[in-house]
């Protein structure tokens, strides 16, 4: 298992990025960097260029599907995990178009996070 990515958690919910946060820094990643909104993702993205993103749908300023489509056009090779509250399965879908590597919904079981995190970080070498 790849250990030590640097991710970027993005979320409007403070108690969010801070569960986020815990966990990934207790499996041996680093938090490089937090937002909680889309515009705000994208400032720090290209400040830090994060290995991997957690990425929140909705959120003020600039929504979770517009944030991801413009990483991804500004750097087609991010990863980026969405993990939200909104599973519908369209939702789901739109993520995964707009090139989501994964989606998670929440509340999610931790091993789950780990996993997908796990994966996108090996498939990004």
């Amino acid at each position: 298992m790849c250990v030590g990515a640097r991710i970027m958690v993005v979320d409007d919910t403070a108690f969010m990025r801070l569960t986020l946060r815990k966990l990934l820094e207790k499996a041996g990643h680093q938090v490089v960097a937090e937002a909680e909104n889309g515009a705000e993702a994208l400032e720090r993205y290209a400040q830090v260029h994060p290995d991997l993103v957690t990425l929140d749908l909705v959120m003020p300023v600039m929504d979770g599907i517009a944030t991801l489509k413009e990483l991804t056009r500004r750097d087609p090779g991010c990863r980026v995990i969405v993990c939200s509250s909104m599973g519908q399965k369209a939702l789901v879908v739109e993520a995964l178009n707009a090139g989501a590597y994964d989606f998670i919904v929440k509340p999610f079981q931790p091993q789950r996070v780990l996993e997908a995190v796990a994966r996108a970080v090996a498939a990004r070498v």
